[in-house]
């Protein structure tokens, strides 16, 4: 299913959901090496999960990738924003929290109606784009066989 989405502009960054223009390389570096959720995923794995999401970047006016993030939704009922980074040099400049708005903004205004996220120590990041924590944790269950491959 094709999903428009006009790319962003703010303060000289771009928002974009054009693969063609986002540096895989960069962030299977940074998921691979600095994302503590991600350490040691492999490009492939990076390519495999990004081939079966909607991948968005923050670029400079240079088109150099400086944030990202993915989408994984059944386009109706759930939506969960992924890998989430913003490049050091970058950060402290709201770049994640406008680029998680405007993802959240989009596919809710496509009818997902449920998006969750995961955060071990941004939650400040994300409650400034309305995220709460999840109001019945009692009913969430997982899997986690990361460790296992």
């Amino acid at each position: 299913m094709d999903i428009v989405f006009e790319n962003r502009v703010r303060d000289g960054y771009v928002l974009s959901a054009d693969v063609s223009r986002i540096s895989i390389e960069t962030i299977h570096r940074w998921l691979s090496t600095e994302a503590y959720w991600a350490r040691g995923r492999s490009r492939e794995e990076v390519e495999r999960s990004i081939e079966n999401s909607y991948l968005y970047a923050v670029l400079t006016a240079d088109g150099e990738t400086v944030a990202c993030a993915r989408m994984i939704t059944d386009h109706v009922t759930f939506g969960w924003v992924s890998d989430v980074f913003v490049d050091t040099a970058h950060r402290g400049r709201g770049l994640g929290t406008w680029m998680v708005a405007e993802i959240v903004d989009h596919w809710t205004g496509t009818g997902v109606r449920r998006v969750l996220l995961a955060t071990r120590d941004a939650h400040g990041v994300y409650a400034a784009v309305g995220f709460t924590a999840l109001a019945h944790p009692e009913r969430m269950m997982e899997i986690d066989r990361r460790g296992a491959f």
